[in-house]
């Protein structure tokens, strides 16, 4: 790999791919410049690494990748030039794990959610029909978002009161909880921050003067946002801003998902 000016974290869901559509069309131009220039661009999503390998395979895209809220880093193998610890290697990838395993998860969510009568719907809860409904994907993308290690997703069906109590409980036992754009997410002790520090930590190993950049749009992207050189909140539908965010060292991107995300690419990279 040549030298290095940037590596670039994203989210996906509402800020390289659009919300409704799933289509990363409108950052075609920076993604082609990001190609054009060697950038490693790092998916650090909920999504599922069999989501993100369709992606990966689409794109052309062939660096380490962090699904599930940072739940663990697949590197690939011989990527880097030098021995770093890593816990098992899966397919062709070494595996950095993070999180907690999503048995277990759903097992506390489930303990936490009946202590306080908090109706939920997890991930594990539906089958592959809801899952389609809920997300508007097909059933082949649904199917990879069922393929998960490290994190649930739930919906919660009761009162914004018992969503702030669960999440406090959840807080309470040692489990981190955060809100992405569509669901509420139940981890170990991991989060995109941490996966984020650990992955640059390697990088800089290698190349010593590296900027890191993250894109995200929600509160569970916040981690990550504070913890690289530039970080920016791309726009939801509407034109607004989560709410949830408001450190002011996070730039607020101007445009909604991947219009925005390419906006601001473009003006950093160029």
């Amino acid at each position: 790999m040549p030298e290095l000016e940037y590596i670039i974290f994203t989210d996906m869901d509402g800020t390289l791919i659009d919300h409704n559509t799933y289509s990363y069309r409108d950052a075609l131009p920076a993604l082609r410049l990001i190609s054009k220039k060697n950038i490693p661009l790092i998916f650090c999503t909920s999504k599922t690494k069999a989501e993100l390998e369709v992606y990966c395979d689409e794109l052309n895209i062939h660096h380490p990748l962090i699904p599930e809220n940072g739940g663990a880093i697949f590197i690939p193998e011989d990527y880097f030039n030098f021995p770093y610890k890593y816990d098992k290697k899966i397919d062709n990838y070494h595996v950095i794990e993070l999180g907690e395993q999503y048995e277990i998860l759903r097992s506390i969510l489930t303990e936490i959610s009946t202590m306080i009568d908090c109706k939920v719907i997890g991930f594990g809860d539906m089958d592959i029909d809801q899952i389609c409904l809920e997300c508007g994907l097909d059933r082949q993308s649904a199917a990879f978002a069922m393929k998960r290690d490290y994190d649930e997703a739930f919906i919660i069906l009761s009162p914004p009161e018992k969503a702030v109590q669960l999440e406090q409980e959840i807080l309470n036992k040692g489990y981190n909880y955060t809100k992405g754009g569509r669901f509420h997410h139940i981890m170990g002790c991991n989060d995109k921050g941490r996966s984020v520090s650990i992955l640059s930590d390697l990088y800089r190993q290698q190349w010593s003067n590296i900027k890191t950049i993250g894109l995200g749009d929600s509160l569970n992207d916040l981690p990550m946002l504070k913890v690289v050189d530039i970080g920016i909140l791309v726009q939801k539908p509407g034109g607004i801003y989560d709410p949830a965010v408001t450190d002011p060292s996070i730039k607020k991107g101007n445009g909604i998902g991947p219009a925005g995300w390419n906006k601001e690419l473009i003006s950093i990279l160029k």
